[in-house]
């Protein structure tokens, strides 16, 4: 028998989903900070790989639940070039959970996976496996796997490309800066061809971006969450897309 409490978080969920499904516009793009692994595992007494662990499937799950209401994008922020400082035996537990992680992505139905991130800073053993798995982008549903990830290092590497793509066809410095736009470096950024996430959500009661798509979040909305992210529930999910949906989005105007 169901729980007083389970129930009535079922209702609920049945709630929103019927919100939803009326009238609330859903994001067609949604980035997610998995933030609070390491902290969860501390409060319940549990390893720190036991926290990466919960939060790696709390990450499978979490993508059935955008699959339900036609999210077309997600991108995951499971490792920053700030992490890869961590101790060597973090590092090595992280490896391991996030290339198993990629690869049940990758396996998923109707799911393309991407990486994105500075793949030259990360372990060749981790980066092998992820190069791997990378997948159709024509899929229903395109993952963004943020590996390695540095929002200003990306922004630095957009605009060396564009520097490169323009001067290797003979294109003069002056002609480079006269001419140069957002929509040049936004050409040249990891996500390059994908719309900007309409949506981030980011766990655990921090309510910063931590350097996450620093360039393509100049106008999505945000949504940070008190759960860490292996407590997060179906429930945190539609009510993030619930306020997202009743917001105004004025694009900076």
């Amino acid at each position: 028998m169901a729980r007083p409490v389970n129930l009535l978080y079922r209702l609920y969920e049945r709630r929103l989903k019927r919100e939803l499904d009326k009238s609330v516009p859903v994001p067609r793009h949604v980035g997610v900070i998995t933030d609070g692994n390491r902290r969860w595992a501390k409060e319940f007494g549990a390893t720190t790989a036991d926290g990466h662990r919960a939060g790696a499937a709390k990450i499978v799950e979490f993508l059935g639940w955008c699959s339900e209401i036609d999210v077309e994008i997600v991108t995951l922020y499971v490792l920053s070039k700030e992490n890869l400082a961590r101790s060597a035996e973090e590092v090595s537990i992280l490896i391991e959970i996030i290339s198993d992680l990629v690869e049940k992505i990758a396996a998923l139905d109707g799911v393309g996976v991407q990486l994105v991130g500075d793949l030259e800073i990360v372990p060749a053993d981790l980066r092998s496996r992820l190069e791997a798995v990378t997948t159709d982008s024509d899929s229903p549903m395109r993952v963004n796997v943020a590996v390695g990830y540095g929002g200003r290092q990306e922004i630095v590497n957009a605009v060396r490309s564009l520097l490169r793509a323009r001067t290797d066809v003979g294109t003069d410095l002056e002609t480079i800066i006269s001419e140069l736009s957002p929509e040049q470096i936004g050409e040249h950024l990891y996500t390059k061809g994908q719309p900007d996430p309409d949506l981030i959500i980011r766990s655990s009661g921090e309510q910063r971006l931590s350097g996450f798509l620093m360039w393509q979040s100049a106008y999505s909305e945000f949504y940070f969450c008190e759960a860490y992210w292996p407590d997060f529930r179906r429930t945190d999910f539609l009510r993030a897309v619930r306020d997202y949906g009743l917001r105004q989005r004025r694009f900076g105007k």
